[in-house]
């Protein structure tokens, strides 16, 4: 967990203490009503401040708390992804309000954002991937490249965001590095470093090259980056889906759906079907199963 103690500064316990740094960013003349833990994160502490309006109206905010350096690069990631989700699909995503670092505790961050109460629900497969959909599709990359103009976290992990005109060349590095994090926690594998060559000298090759070639290309897309089914819901006020916790990155679109391959999410082939009714599958079609195994890695 990358969360230290705040002390003083907790949520919850009938505590209304706020750290100056989170205070300027709540509306101006409001009065802080309450502090809760809320949710769960593997990474930090989260909580809901309820605050009364000098008109005398509720507003609720939903706050992420993180230590050290990497707390710092995570909240200011997911502000940015937050930050690019809703300026393509504003009703797709919570809208964020700030990441920063408290005034009165050295190393330790924060990120905030409007508070959206969720049901327990899954999305709807139809309205959810429609709204999915409409982020890949309308979304533009600034450099017209595969990457992002920060360094993004799924989880507490940095993945590559360096922008690159090849999607083979861009998810090669990302999945490089993705398997060096993998190497240097749990040390050397035979069998891995066996199958390392293969995989990229012969099955990412052949999986992502026809996507560029024969006159073929990828759009880089705006992804979410670490769609599974913990990190979307239903809005309680609106039904609408939901989705939160953004590593963000623009990419080929498919690659969103290698986090649904393995049995732990809940987007099944409904979810899959759904959204290709709106979108087809990219050409060559049938290499569609093997790319997506391939971005499950």
């Amino acid at each position: 967990m990358n969360y230290s103690g705040a002390p003083g500064l907790e949520f919850g316990g009938g505590n209304v203490s706020l750290d100056p740094a989170v205070i300027a960013q709540l509306p101006d003349g409001c009065t802080v009503v309450s502090t809760e833990g809320h949710g769960v994160s593997f990474w930090a502490n989260t909580g809901r401040i309820d605050v009364e309006l000098p008109n005398g109206t509720e507003q609720s905010f939903f706050i992420k708390v993180l230590s050290g350096e990497t707390g710092r690069h995570m909240v200011q990631a997911e502000y940015e992804s937050m930050k690019a989700i809703c300026s393509v699909t504003p009703d797709f995503a919570p809208k964020p309000i700030a990441a920063g670092a408290y005034d009165t505790l050295p190393d330790t961050h924060f990120f905030l954002c409007e508070f959206r109460d969720l049901l327990d629900e899954l999305p709807e497969p139809q309205e959810f991937t429609t709204r999915l959909a409409a982020l890949h599709q309308n979304s533009k990359s600034p450099t017209g490249k595969f990457g992002f103009h920060t360094s993004t976290y799924p989880g507490n992990l940095p993945q590559v965001t360096e922008w690159e005109d090849s999607w083979e060349i861009f998810f090669s590095k990302s999945l490089k590095q993705a398997l060096d994090l993998e190497i240097k926690a749990k040390g050397s594998d035979p069998e891995m470093e066996q199958l390392l060559p293969i995989i990229f000298d012969r099955v990412v090759p052949r999986l992502l090259r026809p996507l560029e070639t024969d006159g073929r290309s990828v759009k880089p897309s705006l992804v979410h980056g670490d769609l599974w089914y913990a990190n979307s819901g239903l809005d309680a006020e609106t039904g609408g889906s939901l989705i939160f916790d953004a590593c963000c990155f623009y990419a080929h679109n498919e690659y969103e759906f290698g986090q649904w391959r393995p049995a732990c999410n809940r987007f099944d082939d409904k979810y899959l079907d759904a959204y290709h009714q709106r979108v087809n599958r990219s050409a060559p079609e049938e290499d569609y199963d093997g790319r997506l195994d391939l971005y499950k890695l």
